[in-house]
């Protein structure tokens, strides 16, 4: 199988995470996988450079979340 340049990073920053973690992120993406229809996965750049810093602070905003209910 031939993979792409996006497909081919996937699988290098997969392949370099703990493996519980790599476990659990297969689990995801299966579940994901699921819930969307077959198909192809579009690796267009169609992301703007405001939508980035959107998702960027939205994460941090989460994973602040997550760690401060952690913290009781």
């Amino acid at each position: 199988m031939q993979l792409d340049p996006r497909e081919e990073l996937l699988v290098e920053v997969f392949r370099r995470l703990p493996p519980d973690t790599a476990a659990e992120l297969s689990a995801l993406a299966e579940r994901l996988a699921k819930l969307t229809p077959p198909g192809k996965v579009d690796w267009s750049d169609s992301w703007s450079d405001e939508d980035l810093q959107d998702f960027r602070a939205a994460s941090l905003r989460r994973l602040e979340a997550e760690e401060s209910e952690e913290s009781y």
